[in-house]
């Protein structure tokens, strides 16, 4: 069955040198499979991200996947000290804090752009408030 087998997302780039550069040398996302046509990173437990080379990148603003993590604060903060700019929104929806973070209801969120554009997020799901900034 299909529910019991990880899948990875598969993003589109227009330019696999940044791509490599973002994801591997800002982000430090260990290099799976590198060739002229895709770009394979791993992430966590099992998880990857493919990034795979197209003539016209992606046309989508909304989110393309979205890293879970135990505390967005500590995400932001080491995402930043790479040289990451953490994206700001304003109404109508989602609404982003001084700190970059939104509160999705469920979770707090914070996105960051990619090269070729795509809409990386960073989700704490709810259970305890997140980390204070130091």
């Amino acid at each position: 069955m299909l529910g019991d087998h990880l899948v990875f997302p598969i993003l589109l780039s227009r330019d696999l040198a940044r791509t490599r550069e973002f994801y591997h040398d800002t982000l430090g996302l260990e290099i799976l499979r590198d060739d002229p046509e895709r770009i394979i990173f791993r992430c966590g437990s099992g998880s990857q991200v493919a990034v795979t080379l197209s003539t016209t990148g992606t046309s989508d603003i909304q989110t393309q996947l979205a890293w879970r993590v135990p505390d967005i604060h500590a995400e932001l903060m080491d995402l930043r000290a790479r040289g990451v700019r953490i994206e700001a929104y304003d109404a109508p929806d989602p609404t982003t804090d001084a700190d970059g973070i939104a509160d999705m209801g469920y979770a707090w969120a914070a996105w960051i752009i990619d090269p070729s554009g795509n809409a990386l997020a960073i989700l704490q799901v709810k259970g305890a408030p997140p980390a204070a900034t130091p």
